[in-house]
């Protein structure tokens, strides 16, 4: 958790107003040095990281899960060319849970993806 914009213009007002050098102003706020170098490079907090899109479309992945509904992770991955974890984390995106198939043992058991009507 960040602290607020406010909060940071306040400490570099006491700092300015009492004197202050950079360590003692970590040690009064009990902030690290660090931050307070980060805060005067730039004040406002980051709200998004600089990473790009995932490289899953997701419609296709959507309709993957509508053509095959039984199909492992693994093997939507092989699909995609990404890892299974990578669909996993799509798929937790998209609201889509997997459902175990009860009937069979647990050693014979399957996952049916189950999408629910808003995502439609």
């Amino acid at each position: 958790m960040s602290y607020s914009l406010d909060f940071r213009r306040k400490v570099f007002e006491i700092k300015a107003k009492k004197g202050l050098t950079f360590e003692e102003t970590s040690q009064y706020f009990n902030i690290g040095i660090r931050t307070l170098f980060r805060w005067k490079k730039k004040i406002e907090p980051c709200t998004t990281r600089n990473k790009p899109a995932t490289k899953i479309d997701m419609d296709a992945l959507l309709k993957d899960v509508e053509l095959y509904p039984d199909a492992y992770q693994y093997e939507r991955a092989e699909r995609f060319g990404v890892t299974q974890r990578a669909i996993g984390f799509a798929l937790k995106r998209l609201g889509i849970s997997h459902k175990k198939n009860t009937k069979t043992s647990q050693s014979k058991r399957r996952c049916t993806y189950q999408i629910s009507e808003k995502d439609k």
